[in-house]
């Protein structure tokens, strides 16, 4: 199943990155996503379920959210959903993941700078950058 949607939620781990032996850059991360709604009697809001998923960016992507992003952050995420099902030995479950095509902050809890990203012209594995550019906005 592969569905694309927008997530906001809380980076509860250190993004883990990784390059493989072909070159590909891989960054991934747990996302807390809370469910909120408002409870009248109270004039509040109250937080109810938590819902985790596994977030994997690949190549510019996943370069660019290694150096942005950290475990805390808040951020919205747009993507496509995977829902597997697994089993190992005596256990099993399901495992939700977002394979993402955007990352960002959630600029509705903090503000963020941006500096855009000059990369080589043959950079197809996601190699390192070769120098930035400020950009204001």
């Amino acid at each position: 199943m592969t569905d694309q949607l927008t997530l906001t939620g809380l980076i509860a781990t250190t993004p883990r990155h990784i390059v493989t032996s072909e070159g590909l850059a891989i960054t991934s991360f747990r996302l807390a996503s809370q469910q909120r709604r408002f409870d009248k009697p109270s004039n509040s809001w109250m937080d109810t379920d938590t819902n985790w998923y596994t977030v994997t960016a690949f190549r510019d992507l996943a370069i660019n959210a290694a150096q942005s992003l950290n475990k805390g952050d808040r951020i919205v995420t747009v993507g496509r959903l995977k829902v597997r099902d697994w089993s190992n030995d005596d256990r099993s479950g399901t495992s939700i993941e977002v394979e993402a095509n955007s990352l960002g902050h959630d600029l509705h809890w903090g503000v963020s700078q941006y500096s855009r990203v000059t990369r080589a012209d043959n950079d197809d594995a996601g190699d390192s950058p070769v120098g930035k550019e400020d950009e204001e906005l």
